[in-house]
Parts: structure tokens; C-alpha cells; sequence
């Protein structure tokens, strides 16, 4: 049986749909185009620095390799900013402990009874048996430090200084931190045990076991929400990262378009002092807009202005809330440390973007 539409509604529609085509076309394709001839040049400036760090350290062995273009580990966090992971080999003496005491953070222990002597690691390792996650980064920084003065690229290359955080200013414009990091396949956090909902049909049962197989990353950076805590732990803690889970949740449909369409606008609109409205807000939020929208019809060309306002809306109320949490971990706030006069000046911007997207129907024009 065929619904009966009003001819209107399927006008309103396929001129929402060639606007959303246009805009496609238009910014989010050149927005790509510059991004990727940025992301070479950090790559090639960043492969040249990890190449005279594992001279000096075989341990960090640089695992950042262009397949067809893309890099792996590699995360673009604005246009002009980058984070690398650098994945490290832990080799098995090490257990992965997650008890909730620090939110977003886990830490790696000593199995028992196994020889401090037999990780690869073994100057890192605390007096309690904890893998320091802070001593590592320590190390790598002094590290890449050195092969910052040494490199090819040493004239347009600066290691940022008021950080724990090994950071590099390229050409003066763009910034790329490099992240140690392990992976952690097979496994899943307590802290994310929740997921995925039992009372939402998405995702589909297959798709969360292929995520939880895949498992999820543990990053050496300095976590929002430990600081001031001042625990023993803080230096050790290594945080969670989710980010090959929430790749393989976009998958089909027009999520993925949906999430470039966000970014797009985020950078041309909502790149605000204090940054509250970070890419990863928007592709958290795009994770909720699945679980509210669970059938695949939901996420058609059609249906793609509906879910960029529904998101939007879910924005105003984070701002308003001064709360977003984390997909995975909702205990954990991504607002957390930004100003409330950020927060506040970034609702009224987000609200008057969503008015225009809301009452215009040639708003991409205008945005």
C-alpha cells in the first residue's frame, strides 16, 4: 500500500534534499579538500619527528602509516588541529582495572605475581605496580623534544611548552598532539557496561558485538575530569577512547554525511571562545540522535534536516544544562572546565543558528 503524500510535502522535501546536496558539494567537499592537504603536511612533518624518536627509543614506534590516504590513529579535531595516537606495544603482563573512582580513566596493574622485570615497560612502573600513563608521556616528550631540534623540519616545527601534553606547532598554524596509547581488544569497560540499552533497538546486536570485540583505546593525556583531584592515581590513570566504536556505530544510512554536515557547520559557526562546542560534542550528540531514531528509514536522504535540528535542539538543552555526556561513559561530563560564559554565549549562538535552519528552508544557502 503507498502513503498518500501531498504533492507539497515531496516539493518541501526534494528541495531540502538538493539544499542539503548543494551544501554537500559546496562546503563540506572543499572543507574536506583542505583538510586532506593539511593532514599531509602534518603527517609528512610528524612521520620525519617519530622517525629520529625511535632512533634514539625503539620502544615508540611510530604507527601512524598512510593507507590509501588515510592514517590511522589519526583524529582531526578542528581544521587546523590534529591529534595523533601513537598505538604502543604493552605486552601481556599488564591488567586493564576500572573501578569508577575516576571517571573516563582506567589504569593498568602488574598481574599478579608476575615479574615487574618482565614488561617492556618496566621504568614506568610505579612502586604499587601501576603502569604511570604521565611517566610514559614524560619520557616521550623529553623524546620527541629532541628529535624536534634533529628533524628535517626543525625551522617551521615547535614544541609547545606549557604542557604535560606533547604537543607541536606547525608553520605557526596548526597545532598536532601525538598521544601514546594502548589498545585494548576483547575487552569492554565496567564503566560502559550499561551500553547499549536494553530497551532500544539500536544497534543491532551484531554491530555491538563487532564493537565490543574491537574493544576500545587507552590514551596518555592529561583527563578534564580528574583535575584538582589531586589522587595518587591521577598520574597513572590513562584515559578511555572510543573513537573505532563510535566509527563503526556511523555506518550506513546518512549518518556519516549527517556528522561532516555538523562539523561543517560547527567550524564556519561555532568555533567560539572556550571552544564548548567541540566536534566530538557533535558526533556525541549524533550517537543519541541514533538511539531516539533507531529504524534505518530514519537516516535516508530525506530525513536528514530533521535529524541535523533534532541534534541542534539536543545542543541548546546540553548548553542550557551546562551538561553533555559521554556517549559511552555518561558519567562523564564533556562540558566539564568550560566557562559557564561559554557555555551560555554558545547556546545563544547555537539557538540563533537553529532559528534560521528551523524557519528558513533556504537556510544552507545562508549558512
Amino acid at each position: 500500500m503507498k502513503m498518500l503524500v501531498p504533492p507539497e510535502m515531496h516539493a518541501t522535501q526534494s528541495k531540502m534534499i538538493y539544499q542539503m546536496n548543494k551544501y554537500c558539494t559546496d562546503r563540506v567537499q572543499t572543507r574536506k579538500l583542505q583538510i586532506h592537504k593539511t593532514i599531509i603536511e602534518v603527517c609528512r612533518v610528524v612521520q620525519d619527528v617519530l622517525k629520529e624518536v625511535e632512533v634514539q627509543e625503539p620502544r615508540f614506534i611510530s604507527s601512524l602509516n598512510d593507507y590509501n590516504g588515510r592514517y590511522e590513529g589519526l583524529e582531526v579535531v578542528s581544521p587546523t588541529e590534529f591529534e595523533i595516537i601513537i598505538y604502543l606495544n604493552q605486552m601481556g603482563v599488564l591488567n586493564f582495572v576500572d573501578d569508577g573512582t575516576l571517571p573516563g580513566c582506567a589504569v593498568l596493574k602488574l598481574s599478579d605475581g608476575r615479574k615487574r622485570s618482565m614488561s617492556l615497560w618496566v621504568e614506568f612502573i610505579t612502586a604499587s605496580g601501576y603502569l604511570s600513563a604521565r611517566k610514559i608521556r614524560s619520557r616521550f616528550q623529553t623524546l620527541v623534544a629532541q628529535a624536534v631540534d634533529k628533524c628535517a623540519y626543525r625551522d617551521c616545527v615547535k614544541m609547545i611548552a606549557d604542557t604535560t601534553e606533547v604537543k607541536l606547532r606547525i608553520r605557526e598554524r596548526l597545532i598536532v598532539q601525538i598521544t601514546p596509547a594502548f589498545k585494548c581488544a576483547g575487552l569492554w569497560p565496567r564503566s560502559a557496561a550499561h551500553w547499549p540499552l536494553p530497551q532500544i533497538p539500536w544497534p543491532h546486536p551484531n554491530i555491538v558485538a563487532e564493537v565490543k570485540t574491537e574493544g576500545f583505546d587507552m590514551l596518555s593525556k592529561e583527563c578534564v575530569a580528574l583535575q584538582g583531584k589531586n589522587s595518587a592515581m591521577e598520574g597513572d590513570a590513562w584515559v578511555l577512547s572510543f573513537t573505532e566504536a563510535e566509527n563503526r556505530l556511523l555506518q550506513g544510512g546518512f549518518r556519516k554525511r549527517c556528522l561532516s554536515i555538523l562539523k561543517t557547520l560547527r567550524d564556519r559557526h561555532l568555533d567560539l571562545p572556550g571552544n564548548p562546542v567541540t566536534t566530538y560534542v557533535m558526533k556525541t550528540l549524533l550517537l543519541y540522535e541514533c538511539e531516539k531514531h533507531p529504524r534505518e528509514m530514519e537516516w535516508d536522504e530525506s530525513s536528514i534536516g530533521d535529524r541535523i535540528n533534532g541534534i541542534f535542539l539536543q545542543l541548546i538543552s546540553c548548553l542550557q544544562c551546562r551538561r553533555c555526556p559521554h556517549y559511552f561513559l555518561p558519567n562523564m561530563d564533556l562540558f566539564k572546565g568550560k566557562s559557564p560564559g561559554a557555555l551560555e554565549n554558545a547556546s545563544k549562538q547555537v539557538w540563533r543558528l537553529t532559528r534560521i535552519m528551523l524557519t528558513s528552508s533556504r537556510c544552507l544557502e545562508e549558512l
